[in-house]
């Protein structure tokens, strides 16, 4: 299989890039700076040159703070450029993964959100990326849509944007006072994990939506708290409300996603506990490799 990834040195883009690869994908990288989503003819062109059996793209725009200030920008990106690459993988008879997220849910139930549940996003965010979700099904049907939750990678953590467990070390190690909201619910995934999961739904080859996250749920306070109980680090750690944390941006209570589809197909996931600690065994020995690289 020949696959065209697209934000292959991103937090998730990377861990896909080593996971094709160990299972003899031949892949064919791109950034940002080599291809633009909102640019339909290079979409095309690069699609059509490159002739890939499947096109996995990373490619979006998901500050949540900054789509609430841009949503033009936001939604010609989550969008109208999952269209772009819907239409070019449809000419060009190749399959499309295009990942999407939880928010496209508001919270308000408590149980996990299946694919038949109906989305109502909050945000600008999540209504961006529930509009390329619809873009997308609306070209073809050789698509996999792949809704996510609270990512975390170790490329995220090597100053390619951060991720939540690295800002709570670092606080922690400044002394901080950190208050992290416990009314969110959700469901933190590693990259790696995801990645694998894809892999295995692409060879599957049954098209659709799929909710793909680790398993359990925890509050975002529950998640700080465990990285620092594993890390065995003294914080100074306190429970907060969202009303509590100030933000402009409206996020759901609850967004676990019910992953029996995924199931279905022989695809299981790790609990995110399991998940985490694999994550902080693997980020010490990237510190430690970099120690010795730099001595």
């Amino acid at each position: 299989m020949k696959v065209l990834l697209i934000g292959a040195n991103g937090q998730l883009g990377t861990d896909l890039h080593r996971v094709f690869l160990s299972q003899g994908t031949t892949v064919i990288p791109v950034t940002h700076r080599d291809l633009e989503a909102t640019d339909a003819k290079g979409v095309d062109t690069a699609i059509s040159d490159t002739r890939p059996d499947a096109v996995v793209s990373t490619a979006a725009f998901h500050k949540v703070e900054e789509c609430e200030k841009q949503a033009s920008r936001t939604f010609e990106v989550n969008a109208l450029g999952a269209r772009n690459l819907a239409q070019a993988c449809h000419r060009a008879g190749c399959v499309l993964v295009h990942f999407s997220t939880d928010y496209v849910f508001d919270g308000t139930q408590r149980r996990p959100y299946t694919e038949n549940d109906l989305p109502r996003p909050l945000n600008v965010y999540g209504a961006s990326k529930l509009a390329g979700e619809h873009l997308i099904a609306a070209v073809f049907e050789r698509y996999f849509i792949v809704r996510t939750c609270g990512l975390y990678g170790l490329a995220g953590s090597s100053g390619k944007g951060g991720n939540f467990v690295e800002t709570m070390r670092r606080k922690a190690r400044e002394g901080s006072q950190i208050k992290v909201v416990d009314d969110q619910i959700l469901t933190p995934t590693f990259t790696v994990d995801l990645a694998e999961a894809v892999a295995k739904l692409l060879a599957a080859e049954q098209f659709g939506l799929y909710h793909v996250s680790s398993e359990g749920e925890c509050s975002w306070y529950q998640f700080a708290k465990t990285v620092l109980e594993l890390e065995k680090t003294d914080a100074r750690l306190a429970p907060a409300t969202t009303e509590e944390v100030a933000s402009p941006v409206r996020r759901p209570a609850y967004s676990v996603l019910d992953k029996a589809k995924l199931h279905k197909l022989g695809i299981q996931m790790p609990a995110w506990e399991d998940a985490l600690a694999r994550y902080l065994v693997a980020r010490s020995a990237e510190r430690a490799t970099q120690a010795q690289g730099r001595s």
